[in-house]
Order: C-alpha cells, then structure tokens, then sequence
C-alpha cells in the first residue's frame, strides 16, 4: 500500500480524525418539533435561516439558500449570463463542484494557475488568460484564506468581468474587515458535511444585484413563482428553466442552531489554526500556506503545510493515529476537463502537487492536539 492509499481512518477515541461535523447539541430537538409539524420541505425555516445569514454575513446582498454548495454556484452561473460558448476564469485547484456546473452549461473553461504562497487563484495567470470572449472569473478562497480581492475586481471592473467567489472555505472569513459574502456579483457557501457547520449538506448564494432576487428564487424552483403560487396570483407558468435546488426546513433549522453557535464555532478553529501557525512557522523546512496579509481574515477550515516529504510525514502521522490528507486535488488530471487543459502549463501547481498535507482542524480537536501534532510534523519533516 503506497502512502497515497491510507484508508479513511475509523472514529476512534485515541485517534484524530481530519474532519468531524458539526451540529448543534438543540439540533436533535429542535427537527423532533420540526418532524411533527407541517413544514418539512421548503419552508418558513428557510425564510429564517436566510435572514439570520444575511444579518450575519451579508447585509447589502439578497440571501439564497440551497440545496447544496454546488447548487449554489450553478445558480450563480445562470443569474451571471453565462451562455454556451463563453469562457470562464477559474483555478487549477479546487472542488470539481466548482467547474463542473460550467460544463452542464457548455462554457469554455480558461484554468489560471495558482499562488504559490496562498495556494489560491494566480492574479498573474488570469491577466494571461482574458480574451474578447472572457465573461467572468471564478476565485475559490483555499482553506478559508481571502483571495486578493482588490486585484480581482480591478481587473473584473476594467474588463467587464462578472466576478464570483466560492466561498465553500470561508465562511467567517473577512477582507478589509468586509466579510465573504458581501463583496463581489455572487459568492457561494457550503454546508456539507465536514465545512464549519453542517446541515446535511446544503448551501447559500449572496446575490449584489438585489433585482435577481426573484430570478433565483424561480430558478430553485422550477421555474415556478412560488410567492405568487401560495397568494393564489400565479399565472400557471414557466418561462425560464428552473431546478430542484432548494434547501429543506429540516436542513434549515440545523443551519440557525449552528449559525447561533457560530462565534464558538470561528474562535474555536482560529485558536487550533493559530496553534498550528506558531508551532510550524518556526521551522524552515516547512511552509504554512499562510500570507500573513494583516487586509485578510482567515476563515480557519482547513490548516495546509507545504513540505518536501508530504508522503513520508503523512504516514508517521497515521502511526500516530493522525489523520491527514490532500482534500482537493488539480482539476486538469481529471478526463472531465482534458479538452480546456490541452498544452496548457500549471507551474506552481506542478510544484506543490506532491508536498502539500492538510492537518486536522476542527471543533474536536484541543490545543493539546494540535500541539502534539505540530511537534511530530516538526520531527519527520527532513
């Protein structure tokens, strides 16, 4: 068995485990009351959990909730005006939920390369890439780390660029003391199972463009006007092809108990990132995918290293019943997306391809845990 072939570690006490969700202890309660009421599907729950996101999150753009992350950034895609044949910016090195709804669509994907100090979107290679035909740029916020979110809208602005950010990693994360969620056209949540709360799975879209609102409420829908439908004023049709991708009251009500617990949640996964950061830093051989650009607010999901025997160091780890591993993979070795890659060079992501590991973080890991683990990355580095 090579090192890239551990199996997933099992729950057990003496061990800890790369992710483990989070839900709220008045969760269980709180859906028992929701289980023996009459909304279960899309509901008032619903309506709650996207207000109590936008007084948190996103004050000066509309909230929609959904069924997933990855509904979320197809929605976002659609309300952009993405058509067939357009070409999108996006990054090497991230969830293949980030691009493949681009292909349901038939656009032409332009991946840029990444940073090699952040592990985000290479403002260096998107300048490289705009063309007549780019209609917008897709920025991931890796590990939960702001991208450079002035850059990006320079550039979108002077360019005419939709710019949409998938926020999958960076809920709490700010910018200029501006949190995610409440700069760009579009920026995309997830609420999967090992993100920073969970609702089962599900996501949020904040829409800047408040007309859109209605648009992506049909959408989600079926194309259905659903407000209109319950007043009795709808007009018995659809005009625009919509999806399935609401969001459940039962996932709903986990996503306000867990946002009312949010605070403990970040200052939890900031003090373990922290943790990690000091004890880490200090040796040379390892690089923390970190900037330490005082403009940017970590969202602490995941805690990368960058080292040169990544597999080495991984499996010392789990003789320790640590789990590591790489989360995401590069998004140009998949069949999926060979066409857009053909020719094209990734020369940061070829050199962190095989050095980067992601370290636990989570609710359920101490401080002494994260101590422990760092003093052992610190030993079988070489």
């Amino acid at each position: 068995m090579s090192f890239k072939e551990l199996p997933i570690m099992r729950d057990k006490s003496k061990g800890v485990l790369l992710f483990y969700p989070y839900v709220s202890k008045k969760s269980a309660g709180n859906i028992k009351k929701k289980l023996a009421g009459r909304w279960l599907g899309q509901g008032p729950a619903v309506d709650k959990f996207e207000n109590d996101f936008k007084k948190k999150f996103a004050k000066n753009h509309s909230v929609i909730a959904t069924g997933s992350g990855t509904d979320s950034l197809h929605l976002a895609y659609i309300l952009a005006g993405l058509k067939k044949g357009d070409e999108v910016i996006t990054t090497v090195f991230t969830c293949t939920a980030t691009n493949i709804p681009l292909l349901y669509m038939g656009i032409k994907i332009k991946f840029a390369d990444i940073d090699k100090d952040t592990m985000n979107i290479s403002i260096k290679s998107i300048k490289k890439l705009i063309t007549k035909k780019t209609k917008a740029i897709v920025c991931v916020h890796y590990g939960g780390l702001p991208c450079e979110m002035d850059d990006l809208k320079k550039i979108a602005k002077k360019n005419k660029l939709i710019l949409i950010e998938d926020a999958a990693h960076a809920i709490g994360a700010k910018y200029k003391g501006k949190p995610i969620g409440n700069i760009s056209d579009f920026t995309t949540f997830s609420f999967q199972a090992i993100k920073h709360f969970t609702t089962g799975d599900g996501g949020i879209l904040t829409i800047k463009n408040k007309k859109l609102e209605d648009k992506a409420k049909r959408i989600r829908w079926f194309g259905i006007d659903r407000k209109g439908k319950q007043k009795g004023t709808w007009k018995n049709d659809v005009h625009e092809i919509g999806y399935k991708y609401q969001m459940t009251d039962i996932a709903a009500t986990m996503g306000s108990d867990s946002l009312k617990e949010f605070n403990y949640i970040i200052n939890h996964r900031k003090k373990i990132y922290k943790t990690y950061l000091k004890e880490l830093s200090k040796n040379k051989k390892i690089k923390c995918i970190h900037d330490f650009d005082k403009k940017k607010s970590h969202g602490a999901w995941l805690f990368t290293i960058n080292v040169s025997n990544k597999d080495f160091v991984q499996r010392k780890l789990r003789e320790h019943n640590i789990e590591t591993n790489q989360v995401h993979f590069r998004n140009d070795k998949y069949s999926i997306f060979r066409k857009f890659v053909r020719g094209k060079k990734f020369p940061n992501m070829d050199y962190l391809e095989n050095r980067y590991l992601v370290l636990p973080l989570h609710h359920k890991v101490t401080v002494s845990d994260a101590k422990h683990i760092s003093s052992l990355v610190n030993k079988y580095v070489k």
